[in-house]
């Protein structure tokens, strides 16, 4: 089956260009050439699955992610996001963990899990514990920093007009997904929940625990309650606690993740934003909805 190289520039740090389009295109013996959005994303049709150096030698270090996939059945009927620096920009558990004043030790731990260096489930549990009394208020000020990833409502929009289903699966917490959401559009949301009294945290969280391993089981369910296979399917995610999804993912994309993930996922996104999403699966910019 032939292949499409999708290549998607940073707008903020570059433009693709015409020249650059022309070299990758050489590289890989294109057969056909598309233009998804000018100087943003183009699509390479080729024979053969392109090389990997090939690419990286063409693009010269350019913040440009190239992403290859099948010719056939690219765009998926089903989106499962991790949100946690995916769909919003940072990690809402430790920028909650600030407002006890230990948002360093809680990001050490933070980091370490995400790089698959902990169980998800015991760093979880730790970091949690580690806000017993925290008042319910800090809740509602980490809410108010909260920001959307560019590109996060045209993926989710652009992807629900097309009826996939979208949902934003998380190891963090129901009362941050369920804002983000609504605020971007996903159909549904399934997070760890937080146990308070009324005032303040207990350092618990509600039983079980959803992890790397949920997140896979909930992609299944997905794709079984919409009678399509797997590669029908979209993970994207950072973190080591999203890699089954990704790996099983008819599309799993690494989204500026953390190493661990990045050297396993089918396709990377390094420098640009969520739109990237859309561009490799053959959406045209001017078929984005808001």
């Amino acid at each position: 089956m032939a292949s499409i190289l999708t290549l998607i520039a940073d707008r903020q740090a570059t433009t693709l260009s015409a020249a650059v389009i022309q070299r990758v295109y050489d590289a890989v013996q294109g057969r056909a050439l598309d233009i998804l959005s000018d100087g943003e994303a183009a699509d390479i049709s080729c024979l053969n699955p392109p090389d990997e150096r090939a690419i990286e030698a063409a693009l010269e270090g350019l913040p440009i992610d190239a992403i290859v996939t099948k010719s056939r059945g690219r765009r998926k009927a089903v989106l499962v996001a991790d949100m946690d620096s995916t769909i919003v920009t940072g990690e809402t558990l430790d920028e909650l963990a600030a407002f006890a004043g230990i948002g360093e030790q809680i990001a050490a731990i933070t980091k370490r899990s995400m790089n698959g260096e902990l169980d998800f489930t015991q760093a979880l549990r730790e970091r949690v514990g580690m806000l017993k009394g925290l008042r319910l208020s800090a809740l509602e000020e980490t809410w108010k920093g909260v920001k959307l990833t560019p590109g996060a409502r045209e993926l989710v929009g652009t992807m629900r007009a097309h009826n996939a289903t979208t949902a934003l699966v998380s190891g963090g917490f129901t009362f941050f997904t369920g804002r983000v959401a609504e605020l971007v559009g996903f159909h549904v949301h399934r997070a760890n929940t937080l146990i308070d009294d009324g005032e303040a945290l207990t350092g618990q969280t509600g039983q079980p625990i959803l992890d790397r391993y949920s997140k896979l089981e909930i992609l299944r369910e997905l794709a079984e309650a919409r009678g399509v296979q797997m590669s029908a399917t979209l993970a994207v995610g950072d973190g080591a606690n999203d890699l089954d999804m990704i790996r099983e993912a008819g599309l799993g994309v690494a989204f500026h993740a953390k190493p661990i993930v990045a050297r396993e996922a089918k396709a990377r996104v390094e420098h640009g934003n969520l739109r990237a999403l859309l561009f490799a699966q053959g959406y045209r910019a001017s078929e984005f909805a808001a």
